[in-house]
């Protein structure tokens, strides 16, 4: 003690540094599940964990990054891309689109049809429209 005052323990100034992510290669996962895999039936995969310092979730992880890697290595088709006809997506097209007219038609001659209805029942029938011969 210095003239009655304690001393107190100043922090440590050295910074840790940050601890990294451990990246494993395609090869060490390959062997890593090889051996889960026949470690599988007499319970040594604790013991395979324990000796790599890797957590029962890394090796599901693997193990779904496996699968999904043959899932889509075997969807992949082959050859070249089919061939679009240009008219294809026209055609389409005005199918919609006349769809749509025929629905709005059908609205329309249910307005019409309510219209002469309405028009009759308050006594003033609307006049006959002469239909258009197209010849």
């Amino acid at each position: 003690m210095i003239d009655g005052q304690r001393r107190t323990a100043s922090p440590d100034p050295e910074v840790t540094p940050k601890a990294k992510r451990r990246i494993f290669a395609a090869a060490y996962k390959k062997k890593i599940l090889a051996e889960a895999d026949a470690a599988a039936g007499s319970g040594q995969i604790g013991e395979l964990l324990r000796r790599e310092g890797i957590y029962s979730s890394t090796l599901t992880r693997w193990r779904r990054e496996r699968d999904n890697a043959v899932d889509s290595a075997f969807s992949q088709k082959r050859g070249p891309e089919p061939k679009r006809n240009p008219l294809t997506a026209e055609n389409e097209k005005l199918r919609r689109q006349n769809q749509r007219l025929q629905e709005e038609l059908r609205k329309a001659e249910i307005i019409i049809d309510v219209q002469k209805k309405v028009a009759m029942l308050l006594g003033r029938p609307l006049p006959p429209v002469p239909e258009s011969g197209n010849s």
